[in-house]
């Protein structure tokens, strides 16, 4: 990591400001930050490993692994979403542990030039979509081996990608991360970002100056929006161009001037994060699953097909622990990837459809249009994984014998609010619009609010 102690800058102008000149001249202490949260993250993921499942006596307190389930998927995950929503991708450039050895690998590999594929901009969702269908294949959140299969094959391949490519850079956050994207969508609603002042920048003229190393390979004097920015710091002051500022979180959404994004991020956002993240979350309480397996079953077992019902696969491939009476069939696993797609291929295509026609009431580009019509729909992403991740945590408290008779009305109200924001972005996009095109976007976009928001009544009212 190149170290910017050396830029020379005016005081900074605002207190928040201030803070993104400290991170910028205190590296050493972020470095430190950065592999403290490794030492924890392989702690959380090999350690479990080595000890025996927890009995039906085994609580939180008392079971190391149950605790470190709680601590990893009960807590942290969930409320890096949240952060991505607060303080955008601080986490990416001051925490994340994969990010941090990826970068230290790079420092000391061999450097290489980033090949086309690595660029292709479908990884994040692809590797997202692999990433969660195969965590519910081999029950990621409920066993060690599983986890540390999945993510600590992730942070293998993220070391072995930086030991390869680039110089001390983030090849594997900026391009192939599975999460990168539905980072890259929720930070867009961010109102912390490093802003970039193109006439300061222009006004500095030759001078010489030290060159940042922006480990995430952000083009940072044309930096517009900060969606790929991670908030390290390291740029704050440089060429008296660039601050760390407050925003409106509505700004990059609701700004007639955003320019258009990438499809893949439209893809992410609504076959992803609606679709695949949903069904994921969805088939355990599904009576659709359960009907649809057992009628492939009858049907196999009228055929005399039976291979599919055995159960022998390995853990690394499905659920695999007879004893605790837990194992996937074939058939369930095969059911487990038609249902997740399915939803998603179903609700994925509603919500599309419905913004299509959302697109067709506003004046300008289509396309344009229903790119930043989809973007509205970010905070009802967040809160549907937010909740779907955060069930994990309220059946661990459950099983401690808390209250949690504030659980469903928490549940809703978030719901509530998620939608009235994503209303009211919708609004505000079309000021220029007339109040009557405003209104039909609205109504138009009212039966996808309503398959999102169905889809979770489902699986934590009805089912």
């Amino acid at each position: 990591m190149s170290d910017c102690s050396h830029i020379q800058s005016p005081p900074p102008s605002t207190s928040i400001a201030v803070w993104g000149h400290w991170m910028r001249d205190h590296g050493s202490a972020i470095r430190c930050i950065q592999w403290v949260v490794v030492v924890v993250y392989l702690f959380l993921i090999i350690v479990p490993v080595c000890l025996p499942l927890p009995d039906d006596q085994a609580r939180i307190l008392n079971n190391l692994t149950l605790f470190a389930q709680f601590l990893f998927w009960g807590i942290w995950w969930p409320f890096v979403l949240v952060s991505m929503l607060l303080i955008g991708r601080s986490w990416c450039g001051v925490f994340c542990p994969e990010g941090a050895l990826s970068e230290w690998a790079s420092q000391h590999g061999r450097g290489g030039a980033i090949p086309r594929w690595a660029k292709w901009n479908g990884w994040p969702f692809v590797a997202f979509c692999l990433t969660t269908i195969y965590g519910q294949l081999v029950s990621v959140y409920q066993y060690p081996k599983a986890a540390l299969l999945v993510l600590g094959g992730s942070t293998l391949v993220a070391m072995a990608i930086g030991l390869m490519y680039g110089k001390g850079k983030r090849v594997w956050c900026r391009h192939l991360c599975p999460v990168s994207g539905v980072f890259r969508l929720l930070s867009r609603l961010s109102p912390v970002y490093m802003e970039v002042d193109r006439s300061q920048w222009q006004a500095h003229g030759k001078q010489r100056v030290i060159p940042i190393n922006c480990a995430p390979l952000v083009d940072i004097r044309r930096m517009q929006r900060p969606s790929d920015c991670h908030l390290c710091g390291r740029c704050a002051g440089h060429r008296n161009a660039v601050e760390l500022a407050w925003r409106h979180p509505n700004a990059e959404i609701t700004s007639p001037q955003t320019e258009s994004h990438s499809v893949w991020d439209l893809i992410l956002l609504v076959y992803g994060l609606l679709g695949v993240a949903i069904g994921a979350f969805q088939w355990t309480a599904s009576p659709w699953f359960i009907m649809a397996k057992q009628t492939m079953a009858e049907w196999l077992i009228d055929h005399d097909i039976l291979w599919p019902l055995d159960d022998n696969a390995p853990w690394w491939i499905l659920t695999h622990y007879p004893e605790h009476n837990d194992t996937f069939t074939w058939l369930d696993g095969g059911m487990i990837v038609v249902y997740i797609l399915t939803m998603a291929v179903v609700l994925g295509s509603w919500v599309i459809l419905w913004l299509a026609a959302a697109a067709r009431t506003h004046i300008g580009t289509w396309g344009h249009q229903l790119h930043r019509m989809a973007n509205t729909l970010i905070p009802l992403a967040a809160c549907g994984v937010f909740l779907g991740l955060s069930a994990l945590t309220a059946s661990l408290l459950k099983t401690e014998g808390l209250p949690m008779l504030w659980l469903n009305p928490t549940r809703a109200t978030l719901l509530v609010l998620a939608t009235l924001w994503s209303a009211w972005l919708l609004w505000q996009q079309g000021k220029a619009q007339g109040l009557l095109r405003r209104g039909a976007a609205i109504l138009l976009l009212m039966p996808a609010w309503a398959g999102i928001i169905g889809s979770w009544v489902l699986l934590f009212w009805i089912w």
